[in-house]
């Protein structure tokens, strides 16, 4: 192959790269436009919405996704992903008090951001109409279990398998999604105080509670 012929089949490789390029940088801006509008409205947007926001057409949309089911999985990931690194743990090696402040803090702060989105990942219509949707539920579950074995690590060592396990599974219910949704918005607890409950609750659940 002459020198030419090379640098005609590299111009077309960077070419190519830079086509792949702004098509995933177009693709991660729909993905961001659509978390966007779900957070904002609470709903799942239609794609027109989702267009619009992101600056592209709705053909865009279909050239990158197959459906809006694609779409939302696509978005889900994202969103776990962006979630897990947002959400990890700190001041492990703590005293007791630093380490349940710090893991009510950083749940809290997920449960707040990411509570509309749970919502529609759980929704019993969703779940059926997307069936991968719950294999992602079921990680985000296992990944706040992990957490908080982490976390108390030495309070759980105290115990026996069974009422460790029955403990663990008790503070993540505790810190659900579902249990912020139900302080901060049925109950109307202002930020702080919701914190302090989450607090107060876990330290008296812990082994040595005062």
């Amino acid at each position: 192959m002459s020198s030419q012929d090379l640098d005609l089949a590299a111009a077309a490789n960077t070419r190519l790269d830079g086509r792949r390029l702004r098509s995933e940088r177009t693709r991660q801006l729909i993905i961001e436009a659509y978390l966007a509008l779900l957070l904002e409205h609470r709903r799942m947007p239609t794609t027109a919405e989702i267009a619009g926001r992101a600056g592209y057409s709705v053909r865009s949309i279909f050239e990158r996704f197959s459906d809006l089911d694609a779409l939302s999985l696509a978005a889900a990931d994202y969103a776990i992903a962006l979630g897990q690194a947002e959400a990890v743990a700190r001041a492990t090696e703590g005293d007791r008090a630093t380490r349940i402040r710090s893991h009510v803090r950083t749940r809290a702060q997920a449960c707040e951001k990411w509570l509309p989105l749970w919502r529609i990942l759980t929704a019993k219509p969703v779940q059926e109409q997307i069936t991968d949707l719950r294999l992602r539920v079921l990680a985000v579950r296992r990944a706040n279990v992990e957490r908080v074995e982490l976390m108390y690590q030495p309070e759980l060592a105290r115990l026996d398998p069974p009422a460790r396990e029955a403990l663990v599974l008790a503070v993540v219910t505790l810190t659900s999604f579902e249990s912020w949704g139900a302080l901060r918005e049925d109950f109307g607890v202002a930020w702080d105080s919701a914190l302090d409950v989450w607090v107060s609750a876990i330290d008296r659940m812990l082994p040595g509670s005062p």
